[in-house]
């Protein structure tokens, strides 16, 4: 990608930083070391991956791991960035990649939507408090792009992969994301994402988790899953 960029921008100076986003990584010295020297207005929370199945069947670490890429590692990235911003009185943007996973509950991929649900909340509490500074802070919510996201999950889910026959081309999304700055909070993007959230604007939220257990165990990916529960 960095190769790709470089050629294609030839006048413009792109600087990678190979981390991880775990919890036994100090990739923050990396990240600042990296940028000590540049001026950074705008910062994109994008990391994220999926872990599928039952939430007692895949290993603890892994689930502290995506807890960590999908959220965890937003908030030392996004405070030195926006303490940066602030103190300098400088304008810019924080844009989060969430989804609408974390509207809803969502079973067999409990810490993905888990961390969603924080990336969200997180960019609303942030927007309110810089919105008067200058700086813009949202959350998008995209549907399904045709990225490697769903290459390589433990287990295969009807309902994601029905989701990814309709996805788009992820050159489509950063001209949505860079409308959404500076005109909302949070940004429901593509016919997915805001059939979702219409469809269940107004259904409680404890009462939609109570039918949906009640339902659960007559889904496909939940008789599949349970035959090899442990």
């Amino acid at each position: 990608t960095m190769k790709e960029l470089k050629h294609q921008f030839p006048d413009l100076e792109f600087r990678s930083v190979p981390t991880t986003f775990s919890s036994n990584v100090d990739y923050m010295s990396k990240i600042i070391a990296a940028t000590k020297d540049i001026t950074v207005q705008c910062i994109f929370n994008n990391a994220g991956f999926i872990v599928t199945g039952f939430f007692e069947q895949a290993p603890l670490g892994k689930h502290l791991a995506n807890v960590e890429c999908n959220a965890t590692s937003t908030v030392p990235i996004t405070h030195h960035f926006l303490s940066l911003m602030t103190s300098q009185k400088l304008r810019g943007c924080v844009v989060f990649t969430s989804s609408v996973a974390g509207f809803i509950p969502t079973p067999f991929a409990s810490m993905y939507a888990s961390t969603k649900a924080f990336v969200t909340q997180f960019a609303c509490c942030a927007h309110i408090e810089v919105y008067n500074l200058g700086i813009d802070v949202c959350a998008v919510h995209p549907s399904p792009v045709a990225s490697n996201f769903y290459d390589k999950v433990d287990h295969k889910i009807e309902l994601m992969e029905a989701a990814q026959k309709s996805a788009v081309p992820p050159q489509q999304l950063p001209n949505e994301i860079f409308k959404s700055i500076g005109a909302c909070a949070t940004r429901d993007i593509g016919a997915m994402a805001v059939g979702t959230r219409l469809g269940t604007f107004f259904i409680p939220y404890n009462l939609f988790t109570r039918i949906f257990a009640v339902f659960a165990p007559f889904l496909s990916d939940y008789k599949q899953h349970n035959k090899n529960r442990k």
